[in-house]
C-alpha cells in the first residue's frame, strides 16, 4: 500500500534555490514521488512512497525554516501514483497573481469539518467553491456558488465583477486541501469583506471526517495525480484522466465519439492542433510499449 501526503505551509524561504537539492535527494533516496513546490513564500505539493519514505521526508520538510509545525493529510493507494519525483522553484506555491496577498499576514476564520454543515446551511452564509471549472464539474457542495474559472488566476477579477451580489452575506469558501482559500480569504478580506471562513484541511479533510451520512458533499474530489479523483473515506473514485487535456472523464464519457483513447475528450475536441493530437498519440504509443515491457514512460505524471 503507497501511503499519500498532501501538505503546505507559508513560511518565509528567503532562498528556496538553495533548498531544492537537499530536499529532492532527500526523496530520491528514500524511494519517494510526486511534485512539491518551493517559492519565497513556503511550500506546497503532493508526495507518495512507502511509510517509511515518507516519513523520512516529512521530518526533512519539517526541518526547513517555518516548518516545524507544517500540516499534511495522508490518504492511500494500490500503486503509485506518480511517475518520477520533481522539486520546482516557483514565484508562488499557489498562484493568483495579486501583489500583496499574503496568508502569514491575516487569514479567514477556520472551520472544522465536523462544524462545516451547520455554516453552509446558514441562511445568511454564502459558500463559494474557489477551484477550477474542470474540479467543480465532478463534484462540490450542496449550495456552493460554481464561479467558472479555468484557473485560480482568474478569482480575483471573478470576485471583483460579482462582489454585489454577495452583499451582506457571510462568506464561506473551499477548495481541495485548503491552500486555495489560505490566499482568497487574505483577497477578500483585503477587499474589504470582514466575515470570511473556510474550511479547515479542505475537501479532503471533510471527505476523511465527515461520514457519508452526515456529509453535504456531492459527487468526487478531483486530484492532481493519477487517482484522479477520491471519494469518502479518501477511497479512489471512477474517474480517468483525458491524457490530451489532463480533465476528469466519467466512465460513460469513453463512449462519445468524440473520444479518442490518449488523445481527444469531448472537453477538449476544439483545443488542439491536428499535429498537436498526433504528438498526443505518440506520446500513448510510447506508454503503451512501456507499459507492454513491464516499464513506466517518463512522460507520465
Amino acid at each position: 500500500m503507497i501511503t499519500v501526503a498532501a501538505l503546505y505551509q507559508f513560511t518565509s524561504f528567503p532562498d528556496p534555490v538553495a533548498l531544492r537539492g537537499t530536499l529532492l535527494a532527500t526523496c530520491d533516496a528514500n524511494g519517494v514521488r510526486g511534485t512539491l513546490l518551493l517559492a519565497r513564500e513556503g511550500i506546497n505539493g503532493t508526495i507518495a512512497g512507502s511509510r517509511e519514505g515518507i516519513d523520512a521526508v516529512l521530518k526533512h520538510i519539517q526541518a526547513l525554516p517555518g516548518c516545524a509545525d507544517i500540516e499534511w493529510k495522508e490518504s492511500h493507494a494500490e500503486t503509485m501514483p506518480f511517475g518520477r519525483m520533481k522539486v520546482r522553484i516557483k514565484r508562488e506555491i499557489v498562484t493568483m497573481g495579486v501583489e500583496g496577498v499574503d496568508p502569514r499576514a491575516q487569514v479567514g476564520h477556520y472551520v472544522r469539518p465536523q462544524d462545516w454543515n451547520a455554516l453552509i446551511s446558514a441562511n445568511d452564509v454564502a459558500v463559494i467553491d474557489t477551484r477550477n471549472d474542470y474540479e467543480v464539474g465532478i463534484g462540490t457542495f450542496s449550495r456552493a456558488v460554481n464561479p467558472d474559472i479555468k484557473s485560480f488566476r482568474d478569482f480575483p477579477a471573478w470576485w471583483r465583477a460579482n462582489k454585489d451580489a454577495f452583499e451582506g452575506k457571510r462568506i464561506a469558501m473551499f477548495c481541495t486541501g485548503g491552500i486555495r482559500c489560505e490566499k482568497s480569504t487574505n483577497f477578500l478580506i483585503s477587499e474589504g469583506v470582514s466575515d470570511v471562513y473556510h474550511l479547515k484541511g479542505g475537501i479532503l479533510k471533510y471527505l476523511e471526517d465527515v461520514p457519508p451520512g452526515d456529509s453535504q458533499w456531492q459527487g468526487a474530489c478531483f486530484v492532481f495525480d493519477q487517482r484522479v479523483s477520491v471519494t469518502h473515506g479518501l477511497e479512489p473514485g471512477e474517474h480517468i484522466s483525458c491524457h490530451a487535456c489532463r480533465r476528469p472523464l466519467e466512465p460513460e464519457d469513453l463512449r462519445r465519439p468524440e473520444y479518442e483513447e490518449g488523445a481527444c475528450c469531448h472537453h477538449c475536441r476544439g483545443e488542439y492542433s491536428e499535429a498537436q493530437r498526433e504528438g498526443f498519440r505518440e506520446r500513448h504509443r510510447q506508454v503503451l510499449r512501456a507499459a507492454s515491457r513491464g516499464e513506466r514512460h517518463l512522460g507520465q505524471a
